[in-house]
């Protein structure tokens, strides 16, 4: 007789799947190993997979079970959802692991104000930051990821999203650059000096091309980077100009001992936006998240232009 799937044995596979550890999984769940051992079994049955295999000292999930997590990771908050709908939650103790794809770029502007807005009213909550890399709706749908922030404008039925704000660019050089004594560089000085672009594609012309060009100017592009923190990282270390979010200099324009300068040309601005599956809605756990990253991103504006 073919075993029942019912939610626990779901929310063993799960954790099984996250520790990749009979023990670990047990300590997670509060369960016995003897009966997080059985209930692999009974999964094993189920599903007629090994779902966990030897690999060395450790064990390592097979094909199967990895292209099966996300589906059952998506089941298990549909089903928490459910329950927990219009239902007070206690954020203070809350535990639970949310999955966040974010761009690079954002990332290292972001990533500090969302874990310290979080840590300060849910300790137990772990936030995963991964890489975009692929940037499909398909991994909100199946739930390995729970949240996308980026420039993202992509949109569909079941997709939710709110802007956290509107970022643009600036320049920045090294402080004892010719260019940091100018407050406001013209294009023409701007195309004195060798540049550094900030391309995830590896794309080395972008908007300030085609405003130079409109101007009848050139401007020489000496390296291509793939995230604007590395940009910033070698304009700190060369006599590069490179042109980078404003949040991010002025974050670490200091720390990095550079200056930042408006561009004087109308360069597009762009809405960094914040996405999520419509299954997640009801959810309590992801709505207090959502607001906290609303908050914590969207309210900090950045500063006028010096």
């Amino acid at each position: 007789m073919t075993e029942q799937l019912d939610l626990n044995l779901l929310r063993v596979f799960d954790a099984l799947l996250q520790d990749s550890s009979v023990t670990a999984a047990a300590e997670r769940l509060h369960l016995s190993i003897p009966a997080t051992s059985r209930a692999l079994g009974r999964l094993r049955r189920a599903m007629g997979d090994p779902i966990l295999v030897r690999a060395g000292r450790a064990m390592a999930p097979t094909p199967f079970a990895l292209r099966t997590a996300p589906r059952v990771r998506s089941l298990l908050e549909e089903a928490s959802a459910l329950i927990s709908a219009d239902r007070a939650i206690d954020i203070a103790s809350l535990k639970r692991t949310f999955a966040i794809r974010i761009n690079d770029g954002v990332a290292a502007t972001l990533v500090t104000a969302a874990v310290e807005a979080t840590a300060a009213h849910a300790p137990g909550v772990v936030l995963r930051f991964v890489p975009e890399g692929n940037e499909s709706l398909e991994a909100l749908r199946d739930g390995s990821v729970d949240l996308d922030i980026g420039a993202d404008t992509t949109t569909a039925p079941d997709i939710r999203s709110a802007v956290l704000y509107r970022e643009r660019l600036v320049g920045i050089v090294r402080a004892d650059h010719p260019l940091g004594r100018h407050r406001r560089p013209t294009l023409a000085q701007l195309c004195r000096h060798p540049h550094v672009s900030a391309s995830r594609r590896g794309r080395a012309h972008g908007p300030l091309d085609e405003a130079l060009a409109a101007a009848g100017l050139h401007r020489h592009v000496a390296a291509v980077v793939p995230t604007s923190a590395l940009a910033a990282l070698l304009v700190s270390a060369t006599p590069n100009v490179g042109l980078v979010p404003q949040r991010l200099a002025e974050q670490y324009a200091d720390t990095l001992g550079l200056r930042w300068f408006p561009i004087p040309a109308a360069l597009p601005e762009v809405d960094i936006r914040l996405l999520w599956h419509a299954r997640l809605d009801a959810d309590p756990a992801q709505r207090w998240l959502r607001d906290t990253l609303r908050t914590a991103l969207g309210t900090a504006e950045t500063s006028a232009f010096p």
